[in-house]
């Protein structure tokens, strides 16, 4: 269960509640999937979902929750990760970069993430069960780790939770769609919204400073598994400052989103953004009413962990307080061309039955 900054864990009933009230969908784009929340939750309903993202972990995630079928890989998963859950630890990397010279872990469990990444590296497994079992151990690092939820940094006393030993488990893998054969891919938004053919595109970019990567970085080193040169208190990965995107600054954000939004093939747009992004609501649908007729969906929301923290300074002491602790995501339905739009596609929010179990937080 990975805690998520921007999980739409709340919004999840409305956005495919929404989705369900249409007629002729069957194929959804999720252009920037993230933990794969939004993708896993159309795939169970029935739809053929494309899940892309340019974060490797989230790629990865991806090619678990949305491409992968539980019919096709669950066995050997289980087979497999009762096997390398049983496996002895032993130093390496994570170790060293993330217990030793940080406290992201407790080292009984760093080495334990170390000797479980080698084995799925030698095991060389097809891309869809390397990416089950690579999801299973970010999911088991995420359990026994000592943030706040997010690696900008980490806590200064082990969390309680940090003490457990780290456990493999099977993730919650969808059966196959009925609308045919999801995929994940890790390409540029923009490219992906130039090729892609679908009914449906759900864009949920980035909408302010804060970028994934750095948030995530640990995530991004054990599934790259590249071991790379570190910098600062908080080992954050050098490509951290090197990787950048139009959609982390605010000057450039509009144009990202305005580029993205006229590039796509599809029939519908379903568009997430957050009243605290670098873009105007005005700004956004004025970009809307541009290329269609839409309707729009407020839902309020508890702002992300670190809001909830509060503001501290280099020693950690309380130094502030912050402004608000709930912001409002905003969901827009576009309908193109002579696409019918319906009166009121949030009624049927939220939904009556929702999965069992979520792929993360």
């Amino acid at each position: 269960m990975i805690k998520y900054l921007g999980s739409k864990r709340a919004l999840v009933s409305h956005i495919v509640g929404a989705i369900d009230a249409l007629e002729g969908v069957h194929s959804v784009l999720d252009l920037f999937s993230g933990t794969s929340r939004v993708g896993h939750a159309l795939k169970r309903r029935g739809y053929r979902v494309h899940a892309n993202d340019s974060a490797r972990y989230a790629a990865t995630l991806a090619r678990c929750y949305v491409e992968a079928d539980r019919e096709d890989w669950y066995e050997r998963a289980h087979a497999l990760l009762a096997e390398f859950d049983a496996l002895e630890g032993e130093d390496g990397y994570v170790t060293e970069t993330f217990c030793e010279r940080s406290r992201y872990f407790q080292p009984h469990n760093g080495r334990r993430i170390d000797r479980i990444r080698r084995a799925i590296r030698e095991l060389d497994a097809e891309p869809q069960l390397e990416a089950i079992l690579l999801t299973a151990l970010l999911q088991a690092a995420d359990r026994v780790d000592s943030t706040a939820g997010v690696q900008m940094a980490y806590l200064k006393q082990w969390s309680p939770r940090s003490h457990r030993r780290l456990e493999l488990r099977v993730p919650d893998l969808a059966p196959r769609a009925a609308a045919g054969a999801c995929r994940a891919t890790c390409d540029d938004a923009l490219a992906v919204a130039h090729d892609a053919t679908v009914d449906l595109a759900y864009v949920d970019p980035p909408y302010n400073q804060h970028k994934y990567l750095n948030n995530y970085h640990v995530w991004e080193t054990i599934v790259r598994d590249d071991r790379p040169a570190t910098y600062g208190v908080a080992c954050k990965r050098v490509d951290c400052r090197e990787r950048r995107s139009p959609f982390n600054a605010s000057g450039a954000c509009a144009d990202a989103l305005e580029a993205v939004l006229t590039a796509l093939r599809a029939r519908y747009v379903l568009v997430s953004f957050s009243d605290e992004g670098f873009v105007g609501l005005a700004r956004l649908r004025s970009m809307l009413a541009a290329l269609g007729r839409y309707s729009e969906h407020a839902v309020e929301r508890p702002r992300y962990v670190g809001a909830r923290i509060g503001i501290h300074d280099g020693s950690g002491k309380r130094v502030g307080r912050v402004s608000h602790l709930r912001n409002k995501e905003h969901l827009f339905l576009l309908a193109k061309g002579d696409a019918p739009l319906p009166t009121n596609p949030w009624a049927s929010a939220p939904l009556a039955a929702a999965p069992a179990q979520s792929p993360n937080v």
